[in-house]
């Protein structure tokens, strides 16, 4: 069996060629990415832009083999509106044409919470989608465009939706290592409110759930959000950052526009490496309120809880910190 990764360099690929290295030893593990690595011998890599037709040169596809799809142009802030759309919509429509072309029936294709807005309402896989970011509104259609792909041919097709929310683990270098240096630093302070629920989970547990759920069903689509159910709260994420890594620290709650002001004077001033973005601390402020019974009330069974997950996180770093 072969398994194609998109996009399988950053940082979720790099843990999802681990798990399969540890689950399928005698698969062979491509890796279709821009940026080239093989992960330590563990996958072959193909230099591959999805933007573009994909080709099958070196390779042969086969009607058993697997598809993860995590190509995505994601970071907000930082893209041009443009840069989304070209990357997200168009890399779907390429990969899902590559696997019409070989046959290929089994597709985990990592979506985004963003599809839901930002809104405080808790938001099940039955909430109606209402995107205000060309992220969010990027990734809902790359959906769509492989819910096609799996409805012309219903009975054979598999195709794994998941809706992670903030994905964190070892070199993730995104919300909980910012996080766990601002607290380091004490350049961290809770936006206004310390109830902000952040819905999250530790990536080894996403790409075990991705291995696992595939292996499971065959000829359908399935939607997970995927997140602990219930979501934590930003001081509940906080402390038990604090009491995992020794940070003796007291985090103050500060007037959400106040901070907001600060931020964008820091960015006129060029003081970036405060890591103080004004998208940032808005975005600290309102909930990603995601629910996970769908994936809790599953036969999956979790293998970390979330203490344990940093734990485990910091561990993978010889227990000196969270990057």
């Amino acid at each position: 069996m072969n398994c194609f990764i998109f996009g399988g360099s950053g940082f979720i690929g790099t843990h999802l060629v681990d798990a399969i290295a540890a689950a399928c030893p005698d698969a062979t593990v491509y890796n279709l990415d821009i940026v080239k690595t093989t992960h330590g011998g563990k996958s072959v890599h193909i230099l591959c832009d999805v933007r573009r037709e994909i080709s099958s040169d070196g390779i042969a596809p086969t009607a058993n083999d697997v598809i993860f799809n995590l190509a995505a142009v994601h970071r907000t802030p930082g893209h041009p509106d443009f840069d989304y759309f070209e990357t997200n919509i168009r890399g779907a429509e390429n990969v899902c044409a590559f696997a019409e072309r070989y046959g290929i029936r089994k597709i985990a294709f990592t979506s985004s919470i963003a599809p839901y807005g930002a809104a405080e309402e808790l938001k099940e896989e039955t909430t109606l989608p209402t995107p205000n970011t060309p992220y969010g509104i990027s990734k809902l259609v790359a959906e769509e465009i492989h819910r096609i792909w799996q409805a012309r041919d219903n009975e054979n097709r598999q195709l794994l939706i998941l809706r992670p929310g903030v994905v964190f683990g070892k070199g993730e270098n995104g919300n909980f290592t910012r996080l766990y240096k601002g607290i380091r630093n004490r350049t961290f302070f809770y936006a206004g409110r310390r109830d902000t629920v952040k819905a999250c989970m530790y990536v080894k547990e996403l790409t075990r759930f991705m291995l696992y759920r595939l292996d499971a069903r065959r000829g359908e689509t399935e939607l997970y959000n995927c997140t602990f159910e219930p979501a934590y709260t930003i001081e509940q994420i906080a402390e038990t950052i604090k009491k995992v890594t020794g940070l003796q620290r007291r985090i103050l709650k500060i007037n959400g526009t106040l901070l907001i002001f600060v931020a964008s004077v820091f960015g006129v001033l060029g003081f970036k490496k405060f890591g103080i973005h004004p998208a940032r601390v808005k975005k600290l402020m309102i909930s990603t309120n995601i629910s996970g019974k769908r994936l809790a009330a599953s036969s999956y069974r979790f293998k970390y809880t979330f203490e344990e997950s940093i734990r485990d996180w910091y561990s993978d770093n010889d227990n000196k910190s969270l990057e």
